[in-house]
C-alpha cells in the first residue's frame, strides 16, 4: 500500500481553501462596526449590502446580462462578502435593539437606584486596588428584570456589568440567580453591555447554581487549595494556565509574560483545549479504542473541560478554535480546516456579535489561521533543508502563531516583541505537562487532597520553567521595540507582514530579506546592549515613572542603590529598577504607608537582596504597614524606625532624616504630614526628598531648623506637586532642578499649575514623570543636568 501523505504535506502542497473566508471576515468586520453604531444604522448597513448581494447574484446567474469569465471568477467572492455584511449587520442590529431598550436606557441615564434580578454569567473578577481600600469585584451578569424607583417593573434580558465591594459577591458561581439593590449607570459602549450596576450591599441569592457549575466550582477551589503550598510565582500561575483563574497571579509575573509575548498562557485558549483533548485521544489510541469511541471520549473531555473553565463566550470561542484542528485531522481532511475555521468565525459572531470586538477572539482566530496557513509550509520547508521533523515543528508553530498575532499585539501594547518567538519556543515543552497535571490535580482534589497537592507540586516544575523564561526574556534590554499603538499601528504592521510574506516567496527577495535582517540585528543589537542610553552616565538620582506614586533611586555602586518608596504597583517599580540595572538594594526607605508609596514594595524585593527597610514612626494606614512588614519578612530584610537626625551612609550616598520633627495630629492628612523628610547627598549633589509632606509639616520643619538645612540642588516635589506647599519652604530649598513624580490623567489635579508657575519663575528646571517618563539628575563636567527617558506607549498607568 502506498504511503499516505501527512496532513501537513498535503496542506502545504495544495493551495488553501478560502471559499468561506470572505463571508467570515465580512461578518466579523460588520459586527464590529455595528457595535459602535445604533440598531437602525447597523440595519441600514445590512440592507445596502443585501441589495448589492442580490444584484451581484442576479448578474452572475445571467439574469441581468452575461458576465465575463473574470467577473464570474471573482464575482461570487464579492457576493459572499456582501452576504457576510448582511449577516453580521443584521445579527448585531437585533442585539443592539434589545440592548438600547428605551425603558432601561432612561433609567441608566438617570442613574436610578433599582432592585435588579440577575443571573451571573462568569466568575467575579477582583480589580487590583490599593491596600487599605476594599477590592472592587467585576461581575458579568444577565439582567432578567428590575423594579424601578417608582415601583414600575421592567422586564429585560440584556448583559450588564455589576461593580461590587461587598465580600458576599466573591463566592458567586455562573448560573447563580440573585437579587440586589444597585444604582444604574451608562456603559462605555463598543459592546453589548446595556448598563453598569454599582452595588454597595450584598446580593440576595435565589437558589443554588446548576450542579455542573457547582462541580466545576468545587474542582477550581480544589486546584487553588492544591496550589496554596507552592511558591507564590508558580502557585499563582498554575491555576491561570489550567483554568484561566488569575486571581493569585503576581503582577510581576503578569508583566513578564506581557513583555515576552506569553500573555496567552495566562488564560484559557484553544491550545489548552487541544492539549486536554489530545491527551485523551492519545490514551484512547494507546488502549486501542475504535474511532467512534475515541471521538466520544474526546467530546466528553471537551465538554467537561469547557464546564471546568467556565462556558463564558471567550471559553466557548477557545474551545471551538481548539477543536477545529483536531476535527479536521480526525476526518482525514486537513484542507477542510480552513473552511471549518471560517464557518466557526461566522457562527460565533452571529450568535454573539460582541466577540467581534474581543481582542482574545482576534488573537485566537489569527493564531489558528497562522497554524493552518503558515506553520505546515514553514515546517515542510525546514524539513527539506535538513532540519529534523520535531525541531521543524517546534520552530514553525510558535513563529507562525506569533507572526499572525503580531499586528493585534502591537496595536494593543504599542510594542513589538523581539523575544516573543524564542520565548514561546522555549515555553512549548512545559505547557502540555503543566496543563495536564493541573487538570489532574483539579479532578482528584475533592477525593484525595494530599494527592492533588503532590500532582500540583509536579506541575509546578514546568510552571517554574515558564516563569524563568518570561523573567529572563523580559530582562533583555533589546527584548521589545516601541511601535505605533492602536488601530493605525496594527494596520501598519499587518500591511508590512503581508508584504513581507508575499515578497519572500521569491528566492532572491527571501535571501535579501535574510541578509538585511541579520545586518540590522548585528548593527543595532550591540548598540542597544552596550550603549543603551539609560541610565545616563553620572546620574545621581532617578525618579521612576510608576504612575500616581513615588519611587526614587539613588546610586550606591554598579548594580546597587538606595530606593525611596515603591510606587503603587510592583511591576512598575520592578521595571524601573531593571532599567537601571539594580540587583541589590542597600536601603529601602518608606516615607509613609499610603498605597501610592508602598503598593509596589514586592517589586523592589523581586529578584533582589534588600538589606534594610527604613519606616516612619507614624504607622497609619495599618494595611500599608502590614504590606511592608510582610515584604521585609519574606525578603529577610531588617526593619528600622528612625527619628529626626538619623544618618546613614553607604557607598557614595549619605542620608539624613530631617523630619518630621514631632508627631503631627489633626492635619489635613496625618500620614502625609508625618512623612519622612530626607536630605541625600550623592557625588556632592544635595537632593531633598520630602515624601508627601504638606504645608503643615513643611512649616513645622522651618520652625525647628534653619532654612539652610533644606538647601538642595535637586528637589523631589512633595505630594506629586499638589497645591498644599509652603512658599517659605520652597524658598529655603532653592532648587535648580525639580522632579515631579505624578501619574498621567490623575483626577487630583496634580501637579498644581500655580506650583509649576512658581518654580518656573524661580528659574527651576521642572521635569515630570507623566510627560517625561523616568527622569534623572546628572552631574557632569559642565555641572548639573537633567535627562528624561521619555514616555513609551503603555508604560503609564
Amino acid at each position: 500500500m502506498p504511503e499516505q501523505p501527512s496532513p501537513g504535506t498535503s496542506l502545504a502542497a495544495d493551495p488553501p481553501d478560502l471559499r468561506l473566508a470572505g463571508l467570515a471576515v465580512a461578518a466579523w468586520l460588520s459586527a464590529l462596526a455595528g457595535l459602535y453604531l445604533d440598531a437602525s444604522s447597523a440595519l441600514l448597513m445590512a440592507g445596502v449590502a443585501a441589495a448589492l448581494a442580490a444584484v451581484g447574484a442576479l448578474h452572475l446567474l445571467g439574469l441581468l446580462g452575461r458576465p465575463r469569465a473574470a467577473v464570474r471568477r471573482y464575482g461570487w467572492i464579492a457576493v459572499a462578502v456582501a452576504l457576510g455584511v448582511v449577516c453580521g449587520g443584521t445579527a448585531t442590529a437585533a442585539r443592539l435593539a434589545v440592548r438600547d431598550a428605551p425603558a432601561l436606557r432612561a433609567l441608566a441615564e438617570q442613574r436610578a437606584s433599582v432592585t435588579a434580578e440577575l443571573v451571573v454569567r462568569d466568575d467575579p473578577r477582583p480589580i487590583r486596588g490599593a491596600p487599605g481600600r476594599p477590592a472592587t469585584l467585576l461581575v458579568p451578569a444577565r439582567l432578567v428584570g428590575l423594579v424601578g424607583p417608582d415601583g414600575q417593573r421592567v422586564s429585560a434580558s440584556v448583559r450588564v456589568l455589576a461593580l461590587a465591594t461587598d465580600p458576599a459577591w466573591r463566592g458567586l458561581l455562573p448560573g447563580q440567580r440573585l437579587t440586589a439593590e444597585v444604582r444604574l449607570g451608562l456603559p462605555r459602549g463598543g459592546d453589548l453591555t446595556a448598563a453598569v450596576l454599582s452595588a454597595a450591599g450584598p446580593p440576595l441569592r435565589r437558589g443554588p447554581p446548576s450542579w455542573p457549575q457547582r462541580a466545576a466550582g468545587s474542582l477550581r477551589d480544589g486546584l487553588q487549595r492544591a496550589c496554596a503550598p507552592l511558591p507564590a510565582e508558580q502557585g499563582g500561575l498554575l491555576p491561570g494556565l489550567v483554568v484561566g483563574d488569575t486571581s493569585r497571579l503576581l503582577p510581576t509575573v503578569e508583566e513578564d509574560f506581557r513583555a515576552t509575548g506569553m500573555t496567552h498562557l495566562n488564560a484559557v485558549s484553544g491550545s489548552n483545549v487541544a492539549i486536554v483533548v489530545g491527551a485523551v485521544l492519545l490514551l484512547a489510541r494507546w488502549s486501542r479504542a475504535g474511532p467512534w469511541l475515541a471521538a466520544g471520549l474526546c467530546a466528553v473531555a471537551l465538554v467537561g473541560f469547557v464546564i471546568l473553565v467556565r462556558p463564558s463566550p471567550s471559553v466557548v470561542r477557545a474551545g471551538t478554535m481548539g477543536a477545529i484542528g483536531l476535527a479536521a485531522l480526525a476526518a482525514g481532511r486537513p484542507r477542510a480546516a480552513l473552511p471549518a475555521l471560517a464557518a466557526a468565525i461566522t457562527a460565533l459572531v452571529l450568535v454573539d456579535p460582541e466577540l467581534a470586538g474581543d481582542p482574545g477572539f482576534a488573537l485566537s482566530v489569527l493564531a489558528t489561521g497562522g497554524l493552518l496557513l503558515l506553520a505546515p509550509r514553514w515546517r515542510d520547508g525546514l524539513r527539506r533543508r535538513g532540519v529534523p521533523a520535531g525541531l521543524a515543528e517546534a520552530l514553525a508553530v510558535p513563529a507562525a502563531a506569533q507572526l499572525a498575532c503580531g499586528p493585534v499585539v502591537a496595536g494593543l501594547s504599542g510594542t513589538v516583541s523581539l523575544v516573543a518567538v524564542p520565548a514561546n519556543l522555549l515555553a512549548v515543552p512545559a505547557i502540555a505537562p503543566a496543563t495536564v497535571l493541573g487538570v489532574l490535580a483539579a479532578m482528584i482534589s475533592p477525593l484525595w487532597p494530599a494527592g492533588a497537592e503532590f500532582v500540583a507540586w509536579l506541575a509546578s516544575w514546568p510552571a517554574l520553567w515558564l516563569v524563568l523564561v518570561a523573567r529572563h526574556g523580559a530582562a533583555l534590554p533589546a527584548g521589545t521595540l516601541p511601535w505605533m499603538g492602536g488601530v493605525p499601528g496594527a494596520l501598519l504592521l499587518a500591511a508590512l507582514t503581508v508584504a513581507l510574506l508575499v515578497a519572500t516567496r521569491r528566492p532572491v527577495v527571501r535571501r535579501l530579506v535574510a541578509v538585511v535582517t541579520v545586518a540590522v540585528v548585528l548593527g543595532t543589537l550591540p548598540v542597544r546592549l552596550v550603549a543603551r542610553g539609560w541610565p545616563p552616565s553620572g546620574w545621581v538620582v532617578v525618579v521612576c515613572a510608576v504612575g500616581q506614586g513615588d519611587a526614587v533611586v539613588l546610586p550606591v555602586a554598579a548594580g546597587r542603590a538606595v530606593v525611596v518608596d515603591a510606587g503603587p504597583e510592583p511591576a512598575a517599580v520592578d521595571g524601573c529598577l531593571r532599567r537601571l540595572g539594580i540587583r541589590e538594594v542597600s536601603l529601602l526607605v518608606v516615607s509613609h504607608f499610603h498605597a501610592d508609596h508602598v503598593g509596589g514594595v514586592a517589586g523592589v524585593f523581586r529578584g533582589r537582596r534588600v538589606s534594610e527597610v527604613l519606616t516612619p514612626g507614624w504607622s497609619e494606614p495599618e494595611t500599608g504597614q502590614e504590606l511592608v512588614r510582610a515584604a521585609a519578612a519574606g525578603g529577610r530584610a531588617r526593619l528600622v524606625t528612625a527619628p529626626a537626625g538619623w544618618t546613614y551612609r553607604v557607598g557614595g550616598v549619605a542620608l539624613v532624616v530631617l523630619g518630621p520633627p514631632y508627631p503631627l495630629r489633626g492635619t489635613r492628612s496625618d500620614p502625609n504630614n508625618n512623612s519622612l523628610v530626607l536630605r541625600a547627598t550623592v557625588a556632592g549633589v544635595r537632593i531633598l526628598l520630602p515624601g508627601d509632606a504638606e504645608s503643615e509639616e513643611q512649616q513645622a520643619l522651618l520652625d525647628r531648623m534653619p532654612p539652610s538645612a533644606f538647601r538642595a540642588e535637586v528637589l523631589k516635589v512633595a505630594h506629586h506637586g499638589s497645591g498644599y506647599q509652603d512658599g517659605a519652604f520652597l524658598d529655603a530649598v532653592r532648587p535648580a532642578v525639580a522632579l515631579v513624580p505624578v501619574g498621567a490623567g490623575n483626577t487630583y489635579g496634580h501637579p498644581h499649575p500655580a506650583l509649576l508657575a512658581r518654580l518656573s519663575r524661580g528659574g527651576v528646571r521642572v521635569l515630570r514623570t507623566d510627560t517625561d517618563g523616568d527622569v534623572a539628575a546628572v552631574r557632569g563636567d559642565a555641572g548639573l543636568a537633567v535627562v528624561a527617558r521619555g514616555v513609551r506607549p503603555g508604560t503609564q498607568p
